[in-house]
């Protein structure tokens, strides 16, 4: 039975995304019944695995696909990390869609991609070899598009073939450095090292270079992230699932395994490709939170945040000290919670007040108490204000940058928190020291779609007060990195 609980959780993801493409529209209970039930269930088995993983335990699956050709799950503690967070907001996520989305139109299709969305970022989480990961990797790609193209208006079908200019080339890129690499290796296992002594010096450092731009698309590393704003087209449950669930999460997750699975510290150190990387993802947060400044959309100023705050994922990655690992892996977690607590709050804003806009946000905060407080929650999180899960994070990424001899990091982490005060103060003053319009509308009567912003604030809350125990994100975070990466 243990040998198939990662096609369980797999299954959990799948069988509603299949059923629901067939549901006629009207047939509400039944699709919002499954895909709770789906994500209930998922939930379920990961609480079950919890304490097993956390001793050792490895779960593992593997499926013939074809002569030769493989799909090996398997469940450690690096995956049930990464998994972990996609069921959690998963679950979430459906309760805010279902509430989102009311009796709007297309909500089979919605649903079915939704699921088969997360059926891929599961996979992801639970790849044990590279041409595994490829495989959920490329599914994710096909599962989003119809999300960021769902209200099928210019705006969104734009965002979608933007989408895709994106991630079709990436993805070939990604192939060919898994030819390259498997040609001279072999099948290359997460849990072994591969020997790369066969190839030179130099197209060792080429194919690393074409896994970062194959799975930084994702990742939006710049100059690979102009999709991300362009798909805040995309209703508001797909822009959280985006940013804090499937897309950005996959392409961080994928660099961490190519810096610790495909290469190796030691190699990477080797071959003086790190600290390249880290300088590439200081860019990144420092150019994500520029142009966050200059937007006055909130959708638009949360996605270039996103841009800057997942690199610092791939940041802690690049340095490789164990207090950086840790740091970008804990983000992995605490990015999302605060991520997803922000565009819940956004889509209700737009939803019950009509804001879109930051100038509307003027005197909501007295209007809309319980939003407005977990929208300031999550913004003070990417501050990085104590005791909140952002405020852990960017410490351990600054001792990490000491340990790893690269001090510069700390004014890049320095001048990214004066950027993110300087992006969401402004927001936060609007919502409690200003005036509303007399015009202004807004109201919290959908505890559906508040409720699920409640619990991730208070997730990301607990995140960092809670930081010293074993089963936070931080605790989970040193656990992987002591177990798997400091041996």
């Amino acid at each position: 039975m243990t040998a198939l609980l990662p096609l369980l959780l797999l299954l959990t993801s799948l069988v509603p995304a299949a059923i629901s493409f067939f549901l006629a529209q009207d047939s509400y209970g039944l699709r919002n019944a499954l895909n709770l039930g789906g994500a209930l269930l998922k939930a379920g088995l990961i609480v079950a695995m919890l304490f097993a993983v956390a001793g050792g335990a490895v779960y593992e699956t593997t499926i013939p696909l074809a002569p030769g050709l493989v799909l090996l799950l398997k469940i450690d503690a690096l995956a049930l990390l990464f998994v972990s967070l996609s069921a959690a907001l998963w679950l979430l996520t459906t309760i805010y869609a279902i509430a989102y989305f009311g009796t709007k139109p297309q909500q089979s299709r919605f649903f079915g991609f939704f699921s088969l969305c997360v059926f891929a970022t599961t996979g992801i989480a639970l790849s044990g070899s590279l041409i595994s990961f490829f495989i959920f990797f490329e599914l994710l790609t096909l599962s989003t598009w119809p999300l960021v193209s769902h209200k099928q208006d210019a705006a969104s079908l734009r965002a979608a073939r933007s989408y895709l200019l994106y991630a079709l080339p990436c993805s070939t890129l990604l192939l060919v450095a898994i030819v390259w690499l498997e040609s001279a290796t072999g099948p290359v296992l997460f849990d072994e090292t591969p020997d790369l002594d066969a190839l030179d010096r130099s197209s060792q450092q080429a194919i690393f270079a074409l896994f970062i731009v194959g799975v930084g698309m994702k990742a939006a590393i710049v100059p690979l992230h102009g999709w991300l704003p362009s798909a805040m087209a995309a209703p508001a449950p797909v822009s959280a699932l985006l940013h804090a669930v499937a897309v950005v999460k996959a392409g961080a997750f994928g660099v961490v395994r190519v810096v610790y699975d495909v290469f190796g510290v030691a190699r990477v150190t080797d071959l003086g490709v790190g600290m390249p990387l880290a300088v590439l993802a200081s860019a990144t947060i420092l150019w994500g939170s520029i142009r966050a400044l200059q937007q006055t959309e909130i959708k638009k100023r949360l996605a270039y945040s996103t841009v800057s705050q997942v690199s610092c994922i791939v940041l802690g990655a690049a340095l490789a000290s164990p207090y950086a690992v840790i740091g970008g892996l804990a983000h992995l977690v605490h990015q999302g919670l605060m991520k997803i607590t922000l565009f819940f709050c956004a889509g209700i804003y737009d939803e019950r007040a009509g804001v879109r806009d930051i100038a509307g946000l003027d005197g909501l905060g007295w209007r809309m108490p319980w939003t407005s407080a977990c929208f300031s929650l999550g913004a003070l999180g990417m501050i990085g204000l104590p005791p909140l899960a952002g405020f852990v994070t960017k410490i351990y990424l600054g001792i990490g940058a000491l340990q790893a001899e690269a001090a510069w990091v700390l004014a890049v982490l320095g001048a990214s928190t004066l950027l993110n005060a300087a992006y969401f103060l402004p927001l936060l003053a609007r919502l409690w020291f200003r005036e509303a319009a007399p015009d202004a509308r807004g109201d919290e009567r959908v505890p559906a779609l508040v409720v699920p912003a409640v619990v991730a604030a208070l997730a990301a809350l607990g995140a960092g007060l809670l930081a010293a125990s074993p089963l936070s994100p931080l605790g989970w975070a040193t656990l992987i990195t002591e177990r798997e990466y400091l041996r």
